[in-house]
């Protein structure tokens, strides 16, 4: 009795083929939400907790501990201010661990410059595919994946991008030379451009390269002691090369200077005790946060919303099982005469009854196998996604 019932269900849905699919397809999209949103979650936290989880401490601006994580750790922009290397000259002195400076405010035509010193590549356990490292001023190594999409290697060049648009400071895009490309090890690292601090205060506008002034004719407007102001005339360097590098000079008090955060990597359990105390009743204008804890925080936030987007798509699935249920009792009771005349022929009701159950199992069937598919093609992709989304 089964072979008759599921040929006459499977000649009735291959008839109505446009039918099918569209069921088919509307619940396959009600299924697979869920199993895509769970696999999206999951990338989510693969991705960054090996990160969050490898840094054991940060200091950076008091503000919100999230916004400077990800800032620190996964080179996001964040409306956080920036620390004064002071800081970083405090933590050195009190000898309880290595302290690694990072600047993340600016970006080199939407990739992030990491101002950062020689220390965070071995912390993060950079090794360069090709090149060499930075060697001087306005020097820069690229991510892997950074490299590879924009077909750039050792001996080429990158710009700055300019962060206001009407700069009144004068500070110009910054010609940076590519010295080596980094190897991929599947980060955030991949897509930025590394430079040490002294490039980003360059960026920043705290240090500047020009023309020999009295060397330069009518450039001298007045002298002021040992300072000389000089006209227009003098010749801006927004390139460092080796002829041009003795002209670079500092302006201010270095201690004023300026970075994103501070990766602190504590000698011991009792150093790292000691760091978090020092900085738990402080009142100055910073903060030390574990990213372990803000990650966890997050991720208990972020599956709360999953488990609300969840409740949600269960009440979809609900509604779209309601209105399938109702589209085939529709069906059935548009397709009576039929039914009615197989009757006539001699199929029994229970094989007429089989044959609806085989026609919403069919249906169903290829739901599933959609949803199933579009699973394996978002699980497949995911990691890509959210590399890209943490870009």
């Amino acid at each position: 009795m089964i072979a008759p019932a599921f040929q006459l269900a499977w000649r009735y849905v291959a008839r109505h083929r446009l039918q099918t699919l569209l069921l088919a397809g509307a619940l396959a999209l009600v299924i697979s939400l869920p199993l895509c949103l769970r696999v999206l979650v999951q990338a989510t936290e693969a991705a960054m907790h090996d990160r969050a989880v490898s840094t054991p401490q940060l200091l950076g601006a008091r503000g919100s501990a999230l916004d400077l994580m990800l800032s620190a750790l996964y080179f996001k922009k964040q409306p956080l201010p920036a620390i004064e290397m002071k800081h970083l000259d405090d933590l050195r002195a009190a000898d309880l661990g290595t302290a690694i400076p990072l600047d993340v405010r600016y970006h080199a035509q939407g990739a992030p410059i990491v101002g950062t010193e020689i220390e965070y590549f071995a912390f993060r356990r950079l090794r360069l595919a090709h090149g060499k490292m930075i060697t001087r001023l306005g020097d820069c190594v690229l991510g892997a994946r950074l490299a590879a999409q924009r077909g750039l290697k050792p001996g080429d060049a990158i710009f700055s991008t300019q962060e206001q648009v009407f700069d009144m400071a004068g500070v110009y895009p910054l010609k940076m030379r590519i010295t080596g490309v980094l190897t991929a090890n599947g980060t955030p690292d991949d897509d930025a451009v590394f430079v040490d601090l002294k490039t980003v205060w360059l960026i920043s506008g705290l240090a500047h390269g020009h023309d020999d002034v009295a060397a330069t004719k009518d450039a001298v407007l007045k002298k002021e002691g040992e300072n000389t102001v000089a006209n227009a005339s003098v010749r801006m360097f927004n390139e460092v090369t080796d002829r041009n590098l003795n002209s670079f000079h500092f302006h201010g008090d270095s201690g004023a200077y300026q970075a994103s955060a501070i990766v602190i990597v504590p000698r011991d359990a009792k150093s790292e005790a000691l760091l978090a105390g020092r900085y738990l009743k402080s009142t100055l204008p910073v903060q030390l946060i574990r990213p372990s804890e803000e990650f966890e925080a997050l991720m208990s936030t972020l599956f709360q919303m999953q488990n609300l987007a969840l409740s949600v798509l269960a009440i979809t699935l609900g509604a779209a099982l309601a209105i399938a249920a109702l589209v085939f009792a529709l069906s059935f009771r548009l397709r009576r005469r039929e039914f009615t005349t197989l009757g006539d022929l001699g199929i029994s009701p229970s094989a007429l009854a089989l044959t609806k159950l085989l026609e919403i199992t069919i249906v169903g069937s290829a739901g599933l196998l959609i949803a199933l598919a579009i699973t394996a093609l978002v699980q497949a992709n995911a990691q890509a996604w959210v590399r890209l989304l943490l870009a």
